[in-house]
């Protein structure tokens, strides 16, 4: 026996101690982390856990053989617990398994430095004690309690249907007093095929295409054709997100940069034609946006060949409207003053990036119809969400919609503003000429996560879609699809007319969809719902539960999708140390599912306020009726900060001496409120930066709208763009990323989309989901793409400008594509 002990101390038996030293580094605080855990109510599987790794690495200091068998139990107990609580999803069983499969592994090295004898004394009650917990982390099961094991249901499954209420002024529809407006003249329905037009192809903005030469069988050979760069990025890069949708007029692709620079090029060769830099400051780039795209003019007045008689308007992020040739790159001298217009007249007070128009003009008729962005948490006394109409060809104001001055719609008088701090627009319209309608889909008062002062206008038209008459700026109808919006669920999304499908023949309508995953549709003439909505329970309580809507509204008969609602088990991350921190975490949280009210304790907002679907829209092929969506499965954690704090921190509105654009722990002033608000945006594990919710984060799915039957719907983007501490995996394995961007729908059958975290652009299959080509792009591809046609060829082209908040590579391309 002296002989084994005195044994020569190699490497093996250094490992074997350096070993042992790791199981104890991460066997105590696994042990803390599940005591503190099962003390919240949480599993007993850490507790139990940490108890095997630290009598595994005793053992393993003393040389013995039971360290083996002792971590062979905990792991077929972790094995027996991971498969009961998570099933066979790899994803799932990424930090259960691997970590302790590397450690088992390494322990099975250690055998040829550990003594074979049986243990005696005080080694024999150790094992006793370890081989108790090693059987206790196999039944953690029982211990964890049986409601764990129920496979959580829909949202719309678990919250029973409650009686309709009276319908709640704020949330019905409000019939037009007339029948829209008719015009002498006719004003050009702008439509996709040789050329795409407008951001969502057409007016309609389905974002679908009747070209052809790219199909199924060919669209392997799509290669790129050409690469162009604006030469236009600040020096902070990251300080903004460029997610141009060009437009196809003519010859010319027509793009604009992240400083609002216009630039013409030849569609075919991406060579620059012309370039107006309209001179816009680094100090006016509002956070994590850009300009988005232009608005295309033909004059039913102006001959052909008279100057600006096509015309692209664009919003500038300093608040400027311009109108420029678009076959000259000059202003039109006669729109507004020498060619732009002041859109801060009338707003009051202001600095630059609060109020910033990123979205493009939506025109209607001879109207263009601009709103702006207003920057969020910022200030209750924020710029004002009005939304004014200008003659597209003079740049004479038409009229302004104020909700918070009805029936006024000019100017305000002399020494007054716009109603300061109500809902803005700051996606993208869409419209129709025809009926002489814009459609609005509005966001949420200036501060998103207190609504105690909202006036009853705010109230009304806050997170809902608005229809106005672009002759008088009238609301000809409008639906709010969430009462009392205290979660920043606007409505991010441009809305899509399409022919609807019904028994009786089909009916001009529109769908919108929404950040909580459902998808409203509505006769767009009058506001009729065409899907039939339920009035559901919600969680009540929070800061302010007297204001509190008691039910809010669920469409019922028409796919969607919501997700389950999230429990413990979907805690996630890259080791069982994160998925236990994120346990905590969610063990410390309120979380009562969807629409859980804000508190000063953290809370847990499912869906995030990323959606669901955000501001890429839908895509719907018109002539199979197959709608198709992207979206989002993240959550936030999120708190509501005492005035007292906030103050104490020194956080201050950007228009206020001493504001830095990153404040403490990401908390938003919301100055003029009781609070402030910390959003832990994607909710991630401290040490990797992985998000705390298990994958997948993002999904695709396509939708027959005649049988209203999902055709298929799966995780959509790989995990090569996103890893550990922010570095890349490049494993090109489907995890299903957060994304954002729209889709473009061909009549080949095909889906184009980028959007995800993943950088890659892709052809889907419409009618299968089965992905056909793909590339690689220089940066993130959050934008939506374009497709058209020059002498016969099909293009495609997508602007890799990338997303600060998405955390995908920034850049300054356009790239297009072609087949060989």
């Amino acid at each position: 026996m002296a002989v084994s002990r005195s044994r020569k101390r190699g490497v093996a038996f250094w490992l074997t101690m350096a070993l042992a030293c790791l199981l104890v580094l991460f066997g105590l605080p696994i042990l803390g982390g599940g005591a503190w855990l099962i003390a919240l109510g949480g599993s007993w599987y850490y507790l139990l856990a940490g108890i095997g790794l630290l009598v595994t690495a005793w053992f393993l200091f003393r040389r013995s053989m039971l360290a083996v068998w002792i971590y062979l139990l905990t792991f077929i107990g972790t094995l027996i617990w991971a498969v009961w609580e998570a099933g066979l999803d790899p994803w799932a069983q990424l930090p259960r398994l691997l970590a302790p499969a590397v450690v088992l592994i390494l322990v099975l090295l250690t055998i040829p430095v550990l003594e074979r004898a049986w243990p005696r004394g005080r080694d024999r009650v150790l094992a006793g004690l370890a081989g108790l917990a090693a059987l206790g982390t196999a039944s953690a099961l029982l211990l964890a309690g049986p409601e764990t094991t129920a496979i959580a249901q829909q949202a719309e499954d678990e919250a029973p249907a409650a009686p309709t209420p009276e319908p709640d002024a704020a949330a019905e529809t409000a019939p037009p007093d007339a029948e829209p407006p008719s015009s002498d003249i006719a004003y050009a329905m702008l439509e996709t095929g040789a050329d795409w037009p407008a951001f969502g192809g057409g007016h309609h903005a389905t974002r679908y295409t009747p070209l052809d030469q790219i199909t199924r069988e060919n669209v392997a050979d799509l290669q790129q054709v050409w690469e162009f760069r604006t030469g236009d990025m600040p020096e902070d890069e990251e300080q903004y997100s460029n997610q141009n949708t060009p437009l196809k007029i003519g010859n010319q692709l027509l793009v604009c940069s992240a400083m609002n620079k216009v630039i013409a090029l030849d569609a075919a060769t991406g060579l620059e034609i012309w370039r107006y830099d309209p001179v816009v400051s680094t100090d006016a780039i509002p956070y994590n946006a850009s300009c988005r795209g232009l608005a295309y003019y033909q004059s039913p007045t102006l001959a052909a060949d008279q100057p600006c008689a096509e015309r692209v308007l664009m919003n500038t992020l300093d608040a400027r409207l311009l109108a420029i040739d678009v076959n000259t790159g000059q202003l039109c001298t006669e729109f507004g003053t020498g060619g732009e217009v002041d859109l801060e007249e009338g707003i009051g007070h202001t600095v630059p990036g609060w109020y910033a128009p990123t979205s493009p003009p939506t025109i209607v008729r001879n109207i263009a119809v601009v709103h702006s962005q207003v920057r969020d948490g910022q200030k209750r006394d924020a710029p004002s969400g009005v939304v004014r109409g200008y003659d597209v060809e003079t740049g004479e104001m038409a009229w302004a919609w104020d909700m918070g001055r009805p029936g006024e719609t000019g100017l305000p008088p002399e020494g007054e503003t716009y109603t300061r701090g109500t809902p803005n627009v700051w996606t993208i319209a869409s419209g129709d000429s025809e009926l002489g309608l814009v459609y609005l889909p509005l966001g949420n008062s200036a501060v998103d996560y207190w609504g105690g002062d909202r006036s009853d206008a705010e109230n009304t038209y806050a997170t809902a879609l608005v229809a106005l008459d672009v002759t008088t700026g009238e609301v000809a109808w409008y639906y709010q699809t969430v009462r009392y919006d205290i979660w920043d669920y606007d409505l991010g999304s441009q809305a899509t007319l399409i022919d609807y499908p019904t028994p009786e023949g089909p009916v001009p309508a529109l769908i919108v969809p929404t950040k909580q995953s459902m998808f409203w549709i509505f006769n767009r003439e009058t506001g009729e719902l065409l899907v039939e909505v339920e009035d559901r329970p919600v969680p009540q309580g929070g800061v302010e539960p007297e204001r509190l809507s008691p039910t809010q509204p669920f469409v019922v008969d028409f796919p969607n999708v919501l997700q389950p609602e999230i429990e413990e088990r979907h805690m996630w991350g890259m080791t069982p140390l994160d998925q236990l921190w994120c346990r905590i975490q969610y063990q410390q949280s309120y979380y009562e599912g969807m629409y859980t009210p804000p508190s000063t304790d953290w809370w847990i907002q499912f869906p995030g306020y990323n959606g669901g679907s955000d501001w890429g829209g839908i895509a719907v092929d018109t002539d199979r009726n197959i709608m198709v969506a992207n979206y989002n499965i993240t959550a936030n954690r999120t708190r509501l900060v005492p005035r007292e704090e906030v103050d104490e921190y020194g956080i201050v509105p950007l228009d206020e001496p001493g504001y830095a654009d990153n404040s403490p722990d990401n908390i938003s002033p919301q100055a003029g409120t009781p609070y402030g608000v910390e959003v832990n945006a994607g909710w991630r594990v401290p040490f990797t930066g992985l998000l705390c919710t298990q994958p997948p984060y993002g999904g695709i799915m396509a939708v027959d709208l005649e049988t209203r039957e999902v055709l298929w719907d799966q995780p959509f983007g790989t995990a090569r763009g996103d890893g550990p501490w922010g570095i890349p995996s490049r494993l090109p394995l489907t995890i299903g990323t957060p994304n954002n961007a729209g889709a473009v729908i061909t009549a080949g059958g095909l889906i184009f989309i980028a959007a995800a975290t993943d950088d890659l652009i892709r052809a889907i299959d419409i009618e299968t989901g089965e992905e056909l080509w793909s590339d690689v792009l220089p940066a993130g591809g959050q934008a939506g793409p374009a497709m058209y046609e020059v002498d016969g060829r099909q293009y495609l082209v997508i602007n890799a400008g990338g997303h600060g908040f998405m955390e995908t590579p920034i850049g300054d391309y356009f790239i297009a594509y072609a087949l060989r």
